[in-house]
């Protein structure tokens, strides 16, 4: 079983930044990808960025130039760095942990963070 943990939402104005961090816990895994993905009111959720223990990332078109996402393979962490936050990107922000666990691919979530960006 993987735990996998946000932090680092929050409110704040239009073109300000935010970090947002995730880490996952257990035992008996191997992390292949570590990703953000971001849920609105009354809209389906969404990828924002994802990163392979690789170092591959791939990036929504809407974040792209604006957000960056990192990975820490020692720690099982991945932190996503957003910078010039438009009042669009409010929304509830979802850590996702796609692990190996013995001979099966699992995908697993955190609670979510909440950013609210004012205009």
């Amino acid at each position: 079983q993987v735990q996998v943990v946000e932090s680092g939402g929050g409110l704040v104005q239009a073109g300000e930044s935010l970090r947002l961090s995730c880490a996952a816990s257990g035992s008996g895994f191997i992390i292949i990808t570590m990703g953000w993905y971001r849920q609105a009111p009354g809209r389906q959720r969404e990828l924002v960025a994802t990163a392979t223990s690789g170092g591959s990332t791939n990036y929504a078109d809407s974040v792209k130039g604006r957000f960056t996402i990192s990975r820490d393979n020692a720690k099982n962490a991945v932190y996503l760095q957003m910078n010039s936050l438009k009042p669009e990107d409010t929304a509830v922000y979802f850590c996702n942990s796609k692990v190996l666990e013995r001979t099966r691919l699992h995908d697993y979530w955190g609670q979510g963070t909440q950013v609210t960006v004012s205009s």
